[in-house]
């Protein structure tokens, strides 16, 4: 069953999550993530981590009421601790982190 996941919805996801599903995967599986990366894939990295990177591997028609809630989540919780216009400035590592388990590298170029 496909969620109604409006293009805006779909435009601002994929415009705060800047990071590849390939960077992301890789991502997940550093050490660097967090103590959660010692799990063997599919299940590296955070559980929030992992949801963004299946969103990633969809279509639009292929997404779920679930998937568009975690939609909806990252890109609340990026501009939240970002702002509306996410600009690549450097932050403490911890919280560049913690954005990176989201999909958004925050000192990625636009």
């Amino acid at each position: 069953m496909a969620a109604a996941v409006s293009e805006e919805l779909w435009n601002e996801f994929h415009a705060v999550v800047d990071m590849t599903s390939r960077e992301l995967e890789d991502w997940l599986r550093t050490s660097a993530a967090g103590e959660e990366t010692e799990e063997p894939p599919p299940h590296a990295g955070n559980v929030t981590g992992r949801q963004v990177l299946a969103v990633l591997g969809k279509r639009p028609g292929d997404l779920t009421d679930s998937d568009a809630r975690v939609m909806r989540q990252v890109v609340e919780v990026v501009h939240a601790r970002r702002g509306p216009e996410p600009r690549a400035t450097a932050g403490d590592a911890r919280w560049r982190h913690a954005m990176m388990n989201l999909g958004h590298d925050p000192l990625k170029p636009a």
